[in-house]
């Protein structure tokens, strides 16, 4: 190889080869100061530029031969030198342009990208503060569709899940999802669904907030797309199913005979106590407190709250833990056994074998099944938690006591910052309650034992 500056050209270049014994070797050109070709032992070849900045020599890649002609790699080597006189750093500079062409191309990649990328880190962002449900409202409202309907499948209905309520705006990227765009959507969504549509809207517009205060996403949202949108919606409407004082006896007689005791048991509950339905639906044993007759719901508001375990509720969880106890028949166990598995008694009072939980999921045939042979009008499993707040009024039940039963969250000054209400005021009031509704429904009420404390302070007196 050459020593020196020597005039570069096409055949000096295709001919160069790195001296022997040396890592590389350069070619430095005549023509254009700085440039030069540098040659490596394993025989690649590339532009560099050679320059003094601040004192210091720099070297600067300039291209490769094969992409660069010759005429090229002197112009590019004569801006580097400019940038160098100017005291600027070319290396630097690459590294910025390349810099701001990455964060162009993620841009636009962003604002190409489906809404759906930006939901999902909405729900990763803010999921720790919601319950369950309100995270699995988000998940069910943007979910893509086609799963196998597995339960609550109604005569008529597809055998698959059909896309969320939200889905279609959703696979939009954000600045696509505009007001005009969503009122052509309600008017879609909201004469089929007017309920769903509207706490769709109400958690859209919550997730357009919380994008107008990322930076990643400020600059695609548009911040009123669902700005009085709620205007165009049917007026919400208020359910008002509830048994009435005098179909308790028909309620009842039709409830306590369904086939499935667990069910029937269930539902009984669900009425006497004004629980809601998942709130009810999880509790386990661990959380029956039989000596001291209380039960602790894991509650929606308040985590978590105890209530009295009245004298017929007590009555049902007893015969529902004999069953739970009893082991299986002989057939069972073998086939258990044969699936390497073994028998225990299930951590649920409302259990049920066949649901993936482990607990009981789907009451709702049973009770329609019951209504239907009752003769009485439809009526939903929330209804029975409405029916226990409407007939605590027959015993003149303060309102207070009943809120705080059935976990309803304080709406006055006073109930929240003045009142809490002991256990054993709570089950005065709750056992008159429930024995008003048996006493409707031609039922006698349990007799309820002396509890043990009372013993011994009998005996100690």
């Amino acid at each position: 190889m050459a020593k020196g500056r020597i005039r570069l050209t096409q055949g000096r270049i295709d001919g160069a080869a790195c001296p022997d014994g040396r890592q590389q070797g350069f070619i430095r050109d005549l023509e254009q100061p700085g440039l030069a070709l540098r040659v490596t032992a394993s025989g690649n070849k590339g532009y560099v530029y050679e320059g003094k900045l601040d004192g210091k020599t720099i070297r600067v890649t300039v291209g490769d031969p094969k992409t660069l002609t010759l005429s090229q790699a002197r112009d590019r080597a004569a801006a580097i030198r400019v940038m160098i006189r100017a005291g600027r750093d070319p290396r630097i500079i690459k590294a910025e342009r390349m810099a701001d062409d990455a964060n162009r191309r993620d841009k636009a990649k962003q604002e190409s990208a489906a809404a759906l990328d930006a939901w999902d880190a909405y729900i990763k962002a803010r999921a720790r503060k919601w319950s369950a449900r309100h995270k699995a409202d988000h998940q069910t409202m943007s979910r893509a569709g086609g799963e196998t309907i597995t339960r609550g499948r109604r005569h008529g209905m597809s055998d698959t899940k059909e896309p969320g309520i939200l889905r279609p705006l959703l696979e939009r990227p954000l600045s696509e999802i505009t007001r005009d765009r969503i009122a052509v959507w309600l008017e879609v969504q909201a004469p089929r669904r007017p309920t769903r549509a509207r706490l769709a809207l109400s958690l859209l517009a919550t997730f357009i907030n919380w994008c107008t205060d990322r930076p990643e996403y400020r600059d695609q949202v548009h911040a009123d797309a669902c700005l009085r949108m709620k205007k165009d919606l049917p007026k919400a409407q208020t359910r008002d199913d509830c048994l009435q004082h005098e179909q308790l006896a028909l309620w009842f007689e039709h409830v306590r005979t369904l086939q499935n005791p667990v069910i029937a048991a269930y539902l009984q509950a669900l009425l006497l106590t004004g629980a809601r339905r998942n709130e009810l639906a999880a509790l386990t044993w661990a959380d029956v407190d039989f000596q001291w007759a209380s039960m602790t719901i894991h509650d929606k508001v308040e985590d978590t709250r105890t209530i009295p375990l009245t004298p017929y509720i007590k009555s049902l969880l007893l015969g529902l833990q004999r069953i739970n106890n009893t082991p299986p028949n002989v057939l069972y166990l073998e086939r258990l056994r044969e699936q390497g598995k073994k028998w225990k008694p299930s951590p649920w009072i409302f259990s049920s074998p066949t649901a993936a939980s482990g607990r009981i999921q789907e009451p709702r045939i049973a009770h329609n099944r019951a209504l239907q042979a009752a003769g009485l009008p439809a009526l939903s499993i929330h209804g029975l938690r409405r029916s226990f707040g409407t007939l605590a009024e027959w015993v003149e039940c303060p309102a207070g006591v009943v809120a705080q039963i059935m976990g309803h969250k304080p709406s006055a000054i006073a109930e929240k910052h003045y009142r809490r209400r002991p256990l054993d005021l709570l089950r005065m009031w709750h056992t008159k309650i429930e024995g008003w509704i048996l006493e409707q429904a031609g039922i006698e009420q349990p007799k309820e034992k002396a509890t043990r404390l009372r013993a011994m302070q009998k005996d100690a007196a």
